[in-house]
C-alpha cells in the first residue's frame, strides 16, 4: 500500500512515485466506466448539443435519467442505499469523462456532487432511506442551495432565516438563494439557513414545499443549457424531520462538501481541456497559410506543446489526489461508528490539495481554450466552430465553487493554520531551508537518474515556498492571515509545486513501460512543465520577497530565489517540437 501523506505534506517531505496513484493505475472495472461514460456522451449527448443548449429540460431530464440506468448517478452513494460506493478515482473518471458533454456536465456535476452528497454524508436513515433512491436513479434531481444575492465567497454571511413554528413541527424558511444550478428543474433542495438568524444550518427542502418558488433563468454567458435560477422562500414550510445534520453545524456540510466539489471540478475541467485540444489541433491540421498546413508553423507547434504538457501536469494531479485520498479513505472500517464523521475528516484532510486542483486545472483550461481559439483565428470567433463555446463556457469554472482568488487565500491560509497548531513541521523545515539559503549547495547532479534535474528542482522550489512562508510569518505573525498579496503569490508557489511534481512522479513511474517513442513524449512534457513551474514560481517567490522584506534581507532571499528556481532547460525547444509532431500526427491528447 502506498504511504499515507497528511495534507500539505508534500511541501516538507519527498514523495516516491511507488506512492502515487496515476491514469496508468486503472483496474479494468474503472477503464470500463471511462469507456461506457465516454460512449453516453459520444452518442447520446453531443448529437443533442443544440437542444440541450437551447434548454431543452425533458430532453436534459431524460438524459439524466439515462445517467440513472447506467449507474453513473450512484458512484459516489453507498450500498446499503442502492448505491456503488466506489472510490474517487472512479469518480473522478466519470467526472472526466462527462465534462466532454458540455453543459449537460453541469448538470451531472451539480447533482452527483453538491446535490447528492450533502444527503450521503449528512441523512439520516429515514432521510437516505427517502431520498437517495429517487436521487441516483435520476428519478429527482438535486440541487445546493448556498450562495444569496449578498453574499457568495462569504457564505457564512447568508440572510436567509429559519424559525421553528409555533407547533413545533416545521421550520419557515425566508430569503432568497441565488445562482442555483439545477434550480429550475431539481426536486430536492439542501438550502443553508439561520435558525433564529443566528445558527447556520442546513435543510433538505423539496421543490413542492409551501413558500418555495423558483426564479426565472438566468441569461448567461456560458453553458447556456444548464438550468441557474434564483430558489425563493417566503415561509417556505420545511418538515423538522427534513434539518439536514446539527442545528448551527451547517458550516460543516457546505465546506466539507465544496472541498469535493471543487476536485470533481478539476476532473472535469481536465477532461473539457482534452477535447478542446483535439480541436485545436484538428483544425490546425486542415487550416492552410503560405500554401501549408498551420499545423507545421512552430508559433502553433509551440501553443500545442503547451498544451499537452499543461493538460498532462492537471490529469496527473488530479488522479494523484484521488490516490491519496482513496488510500486514507480504505483505513476507515465501514463499520465504525459515525463513519461519516470520520470519512469527512478524510476527505478534509485534502482540502488544500482540492483547492489546489480546482485552481490549476480550471486555469489549464482557461489557457488551453484561449490558445485554441487563437489557433481557429476569425474562424474561433464564429459559432461554425465549436472553439467559440468552448471559451464562454470555460470561464464560469474559476467563479464557482469557490472563486480561484478565494481558494489562492485558503491554500496557504490552510496550510499556516495547521503548522501553528503544530499538525505539519512547517517551523523546523522553514529554519533548514534558511540554512540552506545561507549555504551554497555543491551537490552534481547524477545524470544516471531519470529526470535527475527535474527532482533536484522539485526540492529546490519546496525550499522557495519555505523560506517565502516562513519570512511572512515571522514578519506578520497571526496577522500573516489580512495580507492577501502575500498569501497569493505563496498559493501560487505551492499550487505548481503540487502540479510539477505530480507530472514528475507520474513519468517516472511509468517511464520503464513505455516505447521510445512515448518515453520521448512523456519526458518533453515533464521538461515543458518544469520550465514553465520555474518561472511562475520564481515570478511568485520574487514578488513576496518584495511584498515582505527589505535591504540585506530582501537580497539574500532574492538570491536564494535564484537559485531555488534554477533550471537547466537545454533542449527545451527540440523537446516541444517532439511533443507537438506526436500530439499533431495523434490529433488528440496524447497521454
Amino acid at each position: 500500500m502506498a504511504k499515507l501523506f497528511k495534507g500539505s505534506e508534500y511541501l516538507i517531505t519527498e514523495v516516491s512515485k511507488n506512492d502515487i496513484f496515476t491514469p496508468e493505475d486503472f483496474s479494468d472495472e474503472q477503464k470500463q466506466i471511462g469507456e461506457t461514460t465516454e460512449q453516453f456522451v459520444n452518442n447520446e449527448v453531443i448529437p443533442q448539443k443544440e437542444e440541450i443548449e437551447h434548454q431543452n429540460f425533458p430532453l436534459t431530464l431524460d438524459l439524466m435519467k439515462k445517467c440513472g440506468d447506467l449507474g453513473l448517478l450512484m458512484i459516489d452513494a453507498p450500498e446499503e442505499y442502492g448505491g456503488l460506493e466506489l472510490d474517487k478515482a472512479t469518480s473522478m473518471l466519470a467526472a472526466e469523462k462527462l465534462s466532454m458533454g458540455g453543459s449537460f456536465s453541469v448538470t451531472y456535476s451539480a447533482h452527483t456532487g453538491i446535490g447528492t452528497l450533502p444527503l450521503v454524508y449528512y441523512g439520516t436513515k429515514e432521510q437516505k432511506e427517502k431520498y437517495l433512491g429517487k436521487i441516483i436513479s435520476g428519478e429527482w434531481i438535486a440541487a445546493y442551495c448556498l450562495t444569496e444575492p449578498g453574499s457568495g465567497s462569504d457564505a457564512l454571511g447568508a440572510a436567509a432565516t429559519a424559525t421553528l413554528s409555533a407547533d413545533g413541527k416545521h421550520y419557515l424558511l425566508n430569503g432568497t438563494k441565488q445562482f442555483i444550478t439545477n434550480g429550475g428543474f431539481a426536486n430536492l433542495y439542501t438550502i443553508f439557513a439561520k435558525i433564529d438568524k443566528q445558527h447556520f444550518t442546513g435543510f433538505l427542502v423539496e421543490r413542492t414545499t409551501e413558500g418555495l418558488s423558483i426564479g426565472a433563468e438566468e441569461k448567461k454567458l456560458g453553458v447556456k443549457g444548464s438550468s441557474t435560477t434564483q430558489v425563493i422562500m417566503e415561509d417556505a414550510k420545511v418538515p423538522v424531520e427534513n434539518l439536514l445534520g446539527e442545528i448551527g453545524k451547517g458550516h460543516k456540510i457546505a465546506f466539507n462538501v465544496l472541498n469535493v466539489g471543487r476536485f470533481k471540478l478539476g476532473a472535469a475541467t481536465t477532461g473539457a481541456a482534452k477535447k478542446a485540444l483535439a480541436q485545436g489541433i484538428k483544425y490546425a491540421n486542415e487550416r492552410k497559410a503560405f500554401g501549408v498546413t498551420i499545423g507545421t508553423f512552430g508559433a502553433i507547434q509551440e501553443k500545442i506543446a503547451d498544451m499537452t504538457a499543461a493538460i498532462f501536469a492537471s490529469e496527473s494531479m488530479v488522479y494523484r489526489l484521488a490516490g491519496m485520498v482513496d488510500d486514507r479513505l480504505a483505513t476507515i472500517p465501514k463499520d465504525t461508528p459515525d463513519y461519516y464523521d470520520a470519512y469527512q475528516k478524510g476527505i478534509e484532510e485534502y482540502s488544500i490539495e482540492m483547492a489546489i486542483a480546482k485552481v490549476f486545472c480550471s486555469e489549464v483550461l482557461a489557457d488551453v481554450v484561449d490558445e485554441v481559439l487563437q489557433i481557429h483565428g476569425g474562424y474561433g470567433f464564429t459559432q461554425e466552430y465549436p472553439a467559440e463555446g468552448f471559451y464562454r463556457d470555460e470561464r464560469i469554472n474559476r467563479i464557482w465553487e469557490g472563486t480561484n482568488e478565494i481558494n489562492r487565500l485558503l491554500i496557504p491560509g490552510t496550510i499556516l493554520r495547521r503548522a501553528m497548531n503544530g499538525e505539519i513541521p512547517l517551523h523546523k523545515e522553514a529554519m533548514k531551508a534558511f540554512e540552506s539559503l545561507m549555504s551554497p549547495s555543491f551537490d552534481e547532479l547524477d545524470d544516471s537518474v531519470s529526470f535527475a534535474a527535474e527532482k533536484a528542482l522539485v526540492a529546490n522550489l519546496k525550499k522557495a515556498f519555505l523560506v517565502i512562508a516562513g519570512s511572512a510569518v515571522q514578519k506578520y505573525m497571526d496577522r500573516i492571515k489580512d495580507e492577501q498579496e502575500i498569501l497569493m503569490a505563496a498559493a501560487d508557489i505551492a499550487i505548481n509545486i503540487f502540479a510539477l511534481e505530480s507530472a514528475l512522479l507520474r513519468a517516472e513511474k511509468i517511464l520503464p513501460s513505455l516505447s521510445e517513442a512515448r518515453k520521448a513524449s512523456v519526458t518533453a512534457a515533464v521538461k515543458t512543465t518544469a520550465f514553465a513551474a520555474s518561472e511562475k514560481i520564481g515570478t511568485a517567490a520574487r514578488r513576496a520577497a518584495f511584498y515582505v522584506e527589505e535591504g540585506d534581507t530582501l537580497a539574500m532571499l532574492l538570491a536564494g530565489i535564484r537559485r531555488f528556481s534554477k533550471y537547466d532547460a537545454t533542449g527545451l525547444l527540440q523537446a516541444k517540437r517532439n511533443l507537438a509532431a506526436a500530439a499533431i500526427e495523434s490529433e488528440k491528447y496524447i497521454f
